[in-house]
């Protein structure tokens, strides 16, 4: 996925700058689906004027919760550039799992090859399950068309700390602007249905939002694969016979 442009905490790289600008005239140019599903939703109230968004109180609780303290043994890691969500929610998800890991490093021994550190078109829900594979020996689940009962019950077991989780949605639906992205699922506020999204791009940082809002942005297709988007589940129980 490629997320839209970070507003601030960037790196002024004037050369990856224009190197950034220069692909994305070209994948708008090749009428590239990801450009033009960029503006989904343009008719919708972004969740940001919801009170729960980042209600520090709500925010507190969710941080305390199993998972999400987890991924606090390591600073939380924000995307490096439009096109590094998923490589920076691996990141952090290693981190989570108490191991040492950069998003630089995500996409070492895979197939994927940034261009001047940018991913063109980022990366597919499959593709990240991938990556996810080459990091980490444990089992991966690439889940899809949730029905939202199921959506639902599945957010409710992001606070197991057997399992972590990665969503992969539209931020149209959410927002009413952006395009393809991943994130950690942090955990889920049961009392008020609330899912703990970490999301690594730092203009947004980890919110909170309503499963069924959430859902609808995951039940979306993404035009590079024309695969609906969904989640990767991660199991943390080693591989049976193979330590640590």
């Amino acid at each position: 996925m490629v997320d839209e442009p970070v507003r601030r905490g960037r790196r002024p790289f004037a050369v990856l700058g224009a190197v950034a600008l220069l692909t994305g005239l070209a994948v708008a140019a090749s009428g590239s689906p990801v450009l033009r599903a960029w503006n989904a939703g343009g008719s919708v109230t972004s969740i940001e004027a919801r009170p729960e968004f980042h209600d520090p109180a709500r925010l507190a609780q969710a941080w305390a919760s199993p998972v999400a303290a987890s991924y606090r043994r390591f600073s939380y890691e924000y995307q490096s550039n439009p096109s590094f969500c998923g490589p920076a929610s691996v990141a952090n998800l290693l981190h989570s799992l108490g191991l040492e890991a950069a998003q630089a490093d995500m996409l070492r021994g895979t197939a994927f090859r940034p261009w001047f550190g940018v991913l063109v078109n980022g990366l597919t829900l499959d593709e990240l399950a991938d990556v996810v594979r080459t990091r980490l020996d444990r089992p991966v689940h690439v889940v899809r068309d949730l029905s939202l009962p199921a959506f639902r019950e599945a957010m409710k077991r992001s606070n197991d700390p057997d399992r972590r989780m990665i969503v992969n949605f539209h931020r149209g639906p959410l927002f009413g602007r952006g395009a393809g992205h991943f994130s950690p699922i942090l955990g889920h506020l049961a009392d008020e249905d609330l899912v703990f999204v970490g999301d690594v791009n730092d203009h947004y940082r980890p919110f909170l939002v309503g499963s069924e809002r959430l859902w609808r942005a995951v039940t979306t297709i993404d035009g590079a694969s024309g695969k609906g988007r969904g989640l990767l589940i991660v199991e943390t129980t080693p591989r049976r016979g193979n330590p640590g």
